[in-house]
């Protein structure tokens, strides 16, 4: 888990297309790890689904899913 301020946060919840193994699994995180305001980020391969407590003023859901797709990933944010 990552250190943030202690700006508000929310949940992001991104689907990631071609999530196939555990070191892909591995590579997301670390990314997410990267971005200032991610507080933590939990990828779940069977469902493709990642869930990133972030600071929305420091961290929006583009830097999200550019950190996603810095990993080799590509990403839109989940309704759901």
């Amino acid at each position: 888990m990552i250190a943030t301020s202690a700006s508000p946060r929310t949940l992001t919840v991104l689907h990631v297309r071609g999530l196939s193994s555990p070191s892909s699994v591995e590579q997301i995180q670390q990314e997410l790890g990267r971005v200032p305001g991610v507080a933590s980020a939990r990828v779940k391969l069977a469902s493709a689904r990642v869930e990133v407590m972030h600071s929305p003023a420091v961290a929006s859901t583009q830097d999200l899913v550019a950190a996603v797709a810095a990993a080799g990933y590509t990403a839109r944010p989940s309704p759901f």
